[in-house]
């Protein structure tokens, strides 16, 4: 238990003071957002999210009365990007996460996912995908714009990033091209609508992720704020309604303890659509409840 005042916390991912780049989790901003396409503003998430994840210190994680705060924790500060650069940002995002030993990003938009898995698949090869969204970001371009938040699991399958047999999504719902959910489908992606929660559960969405992912991959963790519901997160730059709850999604989320995740990111919180931090208190808590994930592992 602290004894500051949560209104009172340092800056910084949790109030960690840890900022070297070793620790064995290293969080890290991404203020980003040039693959907009709708409403911007995402460059203020890093900002926005560190600040309402002082509401997350004061004691243990319920899930395994673990503290995150008091693991092996360092908040790195901000990646630097090329800005008005698309693909120099890819480049500068893949080059700086590329020797850190398990990242946690805080977006910042769906683009920066791209560089992220660049650097990890350079390690560990293609890796499975747990991928929540409204959207399923596989369109071959956005309004033109081939390297924009639309497009980073097109690129990614493209690339040989990810295997897509490996690969689930949760909470989609948007309008979509029926060309692009076939090639998405037809590439070997499993997609769980947002309804298909709503009707069977978080219980037996988390049973079919597990069943996608398996026990034996190295699987990579994406969370797009707008998976939520507007209600649950109306501070971002997408929003669609029929969305996931905040509990259904931490329900699903613990149930996914011991698959092997090798690194993270919340994107998509865009700060000037937000109302009373509730959407940037949702990124913090998904990311929170991502760590409290990885102590069994110690």
């Amino acid at each position: 238990m602290t004894d500051i005042p949560t209104f009172a916390i340092p800056p910084t991912f949790l109030g960690v003071e840890r900022t070297d780049p070793s620790a064995a989790i290293c969080i890290a901003g991404i203020p980003y957002d040039l693959g907009t396409s709708n409403r911007p503003g995402a460059r203020f998430g890093p900002a926005a999210i560190r600040q309402a994840s002082r509401m997350l210190v004061d004691g243990d994680h319920p899930a395994n009365w673990g503290d995150p705060a008091k693991f092996d924790l360092a908040d790195i500060g901000d990646f630097r990007t090329a800005h008005g650069d698309i693909l120099g940002s890819l480049a500068k995002i893949e080059a700086q996460a590329a020797p850190l030993t398990h990242l946690v990003a805080l977006g910042g938009d769906h683009t920066v996912t791209l560089g992220l898995l660049r650097a990890l698949a350079t390690r560990r090869g293609p890796l499975a995908l747990v991928h929540f969204d409204a959207h399923v970001d596989t369109w071959p371009d956005s309004f033109g714009l081939v390297w924009g938040h639309g497009s980073p699991f097109y690129h990614a399958i493209e690339e040989g990033l990810i295997d897509p047999h490996r690969t689930v999504q949760i909470g989609i719902r948007s309008p979509m091209h029926k060309a692009v959910h076939d090639w998405t489908v037809g590439k070997g992606v499993t997609i769980i609508f947002a309804e298909e929660v709503h009707e069977a559960g978080p219980s037996a969405a988390a049973e079919r992720i597990r069943e996608v992912i398996g026990d034996d991959a190295a699987a990579y963790l994406t969370f797009d704020v707008d998976a939520l519901d507007p209600a649950f997160a109306p501070g971002t730059g997408t929003p669609e309604v029929g969305g996931l709850a905040t509990w259904q999604t931490r329900a699903i989320l613990r149930r996914l303890a011991g698959l092997d995740f090798v690194g993270m990111d919340v994107v998509e919180v865009s700060p000037p659509y937000d109302v009373s931090e509730i959407t940037a208190l949702a990124a913090a808590t998904i990311a929170w409840d991502y760590i409290a994930l990885l102590a069994p592992r110690g």
